[in-house]
This record gives C-alpha cells, structure tokens and sequence, in this order.
C-alpha cells in the first residue's frame, strides 16, 4: 500500500520539461539575433555552440544612434505551461545584469519579462513564471503578468544603458 502511494504522489507532481538542453550535438541554427540596428542602433551581437556544448550569448552593445541592447531568441512549438509555475535556467554570465523574456504567441508585439544578475559563476536561475511582467519597447504595460497557458518564444536580453562587451553562456532552459 505504501508503494502505490509513493508511486501516485510521484505520478501527480509535474516533471521537469526541457525547452532547450545545449550540448555539443545541439541545433541551434534557429536561435536568432535581434540587435538595436533594427531602430538605427549599431549594436552586435552572435549566438554560437562552444566546443563545450554551451550555447554562447556575446557581443558588444553600442549606445551610437539611440541604440543599446541585444538579444537572442528561440521560437518553439507551442508548450503547454500548465501544471509548471518556475523557468529555470543554468548559466554562466559576466556579472552583468541580464532579461529572459517568453512570448505567449511569437507575433505578440510585448514579451513577459524577468531580469536577473549574473555573478561571472555557473548559476541556476529560477523564474516563478507568475512574476513574469509585459513590456513593449522597455516600457512596462498595465497588464496583468504572464498568466497564459502557453509559450512560444524564449529570449535572452541584454540593455543596461550602457556601452559593454557581455558574454552569457547558457546550458539549459526547463519548466517546472
């Protein structure tokens, strides 16, 4: 009796779900950089598999023409987020403050975002996705924060308001 029911409370809590593992055979032709030159910035920025399987967030932000950010992003197949309340991510930043924004349908102008700092470390960053708020164009929107029961897009920003060369790797993303 007491195995059937360690084996119902197994069965009825949620697993961890990987949205992106990044390992050496990993594909990641469709992550895309989206720098400030998209509004006249001169912002640059790549997004690359090191030899050591991690995905590589790098480049050097320009405040030139108004700019001042970029980010990488990673369109998925609509996942169901219920039963899953945190994004947790391991990585390793520069020390920099960093944004993970996730879209509820990839053509939404706004994105739900969370702003973590990085210690120079490998890290596990835990998102509750409750807390996830909408901006558009760095503006916070008087909307109510991520509550929708799917995702489609995942992406990492940076934009501290200042010229920086940054670096994030990046070796998982999952829901829990």
């Amino acid at each position: 009796m007491k195995y059937l029911i360690f084996i119902m409370i197994l069965s009825s809590s949620s697993p961890a779900h990987i949205i992106f593992d990044f390992n050496k055979k990993a594909d990641v032709k469709d992550w895309i950089t989206v720098n400030d030159s998209v509004m006249g910035g001169e912002s640059l920025s790549s997004f690359h598999l090191n030899n050591d399987g991690y995905g590589v967030f790098a480049g050097d932000i320009s405040l030139e023409n108004n700019g001042g950010f970029s980010s990488v992003r990673y369109n998925l197949e609509k996942k169901n987020m219920k039963g899953f309340t945190i994004i947790k991510i391991r990585l390793k930043g520069d020390g920099k403050k960093y944004q993970f924004r996730i879209k509820a349908n990839s053509v939404d102008n706004h994105a739900y975002v969370a702003t973590f700092l990085t210690s120079g470390e490998w890290q596990e960053i835990q998102i509750p996705i409750k807390d996830m708020y909408p901006t558009f164009r760095g503006r916070v929107l008087e909307q109510p924060n991520f509550s929708n029961e799917y995702i489609e897009e995942v992406r990492f920003l940076i934009g501290n308001k200042k010229a920086e060369y940054f670096k994030l790797l990046v070796d998982k993303i999952e829901l829990q």
